[in-house]
């Protein structure tokens, strides 16, 4: 198997599960290693689901979007509606010394609730 078939199939495994929980309307624990294998659905699980932040997701879900910083933005918008865990927030600072002018950054960091 080529290893973009086995991303294919992980991709769709995870999708599977996520829908499968959201439409049980609640976490399904043993199905969240399956959506761990997608930085997408992963977030999307914790913004649909969990409803919050999901803890064991987070580097998973900063790697979903390029630039990654734009994953990290729309998890601080989204899910936790307010500032990124110190980790991810310092992962965001170094983001803005690399990507100064992009309008999400500037976002982030201009607003009261992220700070």
């Amino acid at each position: 198997m080529t290893p973009e078939r086995r991303h294919w199939e992980e991709y769709v495994k995870a999708q599977g599960a996520y829908f499968e929980s959201l439409y049980a309307g609640k976490r399904l624990p043993e199905l969240e290693d399956i959506i761990l294998t997608s930085p997408f659905y992963a977030y999307a699980y914790a913004m649909d689901v969990i409803k919050g932040r999901w803890i064991e997701a987070e580097n998973i879900i900063a790697t979903c979007w390029v630039p990654a910083s734009y994953g990290l933005y729309l998890y601080a918008k989204n899910v936790i509606k307010g500032k990124l865990p110190t980790e991810l927030h310092n992962r965001m600072l170094c983001f803005a010394i690399v990507e100064p002018n992009a309008r999400h950054i500037k976002t982030y960091f201009k607003s009261k609730k992220y700070q």
